[in-house]
């Protein structure tokens, strides 16, 4: 018997209960779409979070005082005081790997202007700081070396700043805002960034020289960090080793002592959130290939027991001269169509759940022609391992038997 004709005889015995094939089908169909949605959302959710971090600046390393502090013991007060400006001045000029250096402190407190307040942080920084964040001032200008050196009250304000206290509309450049009772004047806003993937609001920020957040708001003399940028991503580690090299000789550490500063750099946050949502994407995927071995355990299932209903009809094809491989081959190719026709659907499902995913909820989504392909090879698959031992049983069947059964 050619596959022409057994392909009609599969369709037709699966055309005479659609509703008991479609139901078969039901397991395939919602594997394969749970599988291509899950991809899809911890794909995109990598693409998002790999996104932010580049927008923040991949290649950024940060400075902090203190040793490591992964094991919960908190750090004294000297220990936190250990950068000095001396340091940032080193970094400045010894180091080969960096293309620009900030030094950070920072105060929070209340913003205010007119009826108008919120909570806030002030960051103290120079010019460096907006290459190595990656913002940029869209209206006025970033403060100069001349108001650093003399401890200018003077900052640029992010856009929620400017929206929650002029709320009239009124252009910031050149208003006065007080930060915990000192005066500031604003000389520029920046350019929008919006939320980063962790949910912080980029735009909820105040920069001003370092200088006045040392003398003026906090009366310090060392500084809180220090933050830099890689020439490349791919210099990052040579530039962290050299800093490391730098601060310890600088601090006086002898080859046993711990370092007292801790050095942490995107490379190695991106590198530990694409670890961390590959094995989610892993875990989401594995859960909804669950649905997909259910699928292929149903179509076993409806599979014995067609060949239990047909027994009769196997027996009078095999006593006119239907061999069993000709059997074998129809059971499977019902099998096959089951699970092909269930994956199509799936696929189609899958996307358009995706699709709808992130059009309803507004969530990244990334479908991967791969994700696609794999889906549908498996439930493919899936389709001939279930369906074999069901088919090979409807082979075996002795002609006489078949015919004699009830």
């Amino acid at each position: 018997m050619n596959i022409t004709n057994l392909l009609k005889i599969a369709l037709k015995a699966l055309s005479n209960n659609k509703m008991r094939g479609f139901l078969t089908m039901l397991g395939i169909i919602i594997g394969v779409a749970s599988v291509i949605t899950m991809l899809a959302i911890g794909q995109g959710s990598k693409k998002s979070i790999q996104s932010q971090i580049s927008e923040m600046g991949s290649n950024m390393i940060m400075i902090q005082p203190g040793g490591d502090t992964r094991g919960g013991v908190r750090q004294s007060a000297s220990a936190m005081e250990t950068l000095k400006l001396t340091d940032y001045e080193s970094i400045v000029n010894e180091t080969r790997y960096l293309s620009a250096v900030s030094p950070t402190v920072n105060s929070s407190g209340q913003l205010i202007y007119g009826a108008n307040n919120k909570p806030s942080t002030v960051y103290g920084v120079n010019q460096d700081y907006l290459e190595i964040r990656r913002y940029s001032v869209s209206d006025g200008n970033m403060f100069t070396e001349q108001e650093i050196a003399s401890a200018a009250k003077v900052c640029i304000v992010g856009k929620t700043v400017v929206d929650e206290l002029f709320t009239n509309g009124e252009n910031p450049i050149g208003k006065v805002i007080r930060f915990n009772k000192i005066p500031f004047q604003i000389i520029g806003v920046l350019t929008s960034k919006g939320y980063n993937s962790m949910g912080m609001d980029q735009d909820d920020i105040i920069l001003a020289p370092y200088t006045t957040i040392q003398k003026r708001v906090l009366a310090i003399t060392h500084i809180q960090g220090i933050n830099a940028s890689a020439i490349k991503e791919e210099y990052t580690p040579q530039a962290i080793d050299e800093i490391g090299e730098l601060l310890r000789r600088n601090h006086k550490l002898k080859e046993t002592d711990d370092d007292d500063f801790t050095i942490r750099s995107m490379e190695e946050l991106s590198s530990m959130m694409t670890s961390t949502m590959n094995i989610l994407t892993i875990l989401l995927a594995s859960v909804a290939g669950i649905s997909l071995l259910v699928g292929g355990i149903g179509i076993m299932n409806i599979m014995y027991v067609s060949v239990t209903e047909r027994t009769r009809e196997i027996g009078l094809r095999m006593s006119i001269g239907a061999k069993g491989m000709d059997i074998l081959a129809q059971f499977l190719i019902e099998s096959i169509l089951i699970s092909v026709t269930g994956g199509v659907i799936g696929v189609l499902f899958g996307v358009s759940m995706a699709l709808l995913v992130n059009l309803g909820l507004n969530f990244p989504i990334y479908i991967q022609p791969w994700s696609v392909i794999l889906s549908f090879a498996v439930c493919t698959v899936t389709g001939v391992f279930f369906g074999w031992y069901p088919a090979k049983k409807a082979a075996q069947l002795d002609p006489i038997e078949a015919i004699r059964f009830e």
